[in-house]
């Protein structure tokens, strides 16, 4: 039977164990993403009030 001391010391050793960072290739792709929307987003707000999208007519309720 462990005791609660030997217990402690487990979860101390298992915490302690640094796991491989994955490679940078994530990262470079989030960061990108992030960049994509940025521009976007700028491009959006810079463009958008002088955007106007009109709205299709309405569509007829009669069956031919």
């Amino acid at each position: 039977m462990t005791t609660a001391v030997d217990q402690i010391q487990a979860a101390r050793e298992a915490l302690s164990v640094a796991e491989p960072r994955p490679g940078v290739l994530g990262t470079l792709g989030a960061a990108a993403l992030a960049a994509t929307a940025a521009v976007l987003l700028a491009g959006v707000m810079i463009l958008g009030p002088g955007v106007a999208i009109d709205d299709p007519a309405p569509a007829s309720s009669t069956a031919f």
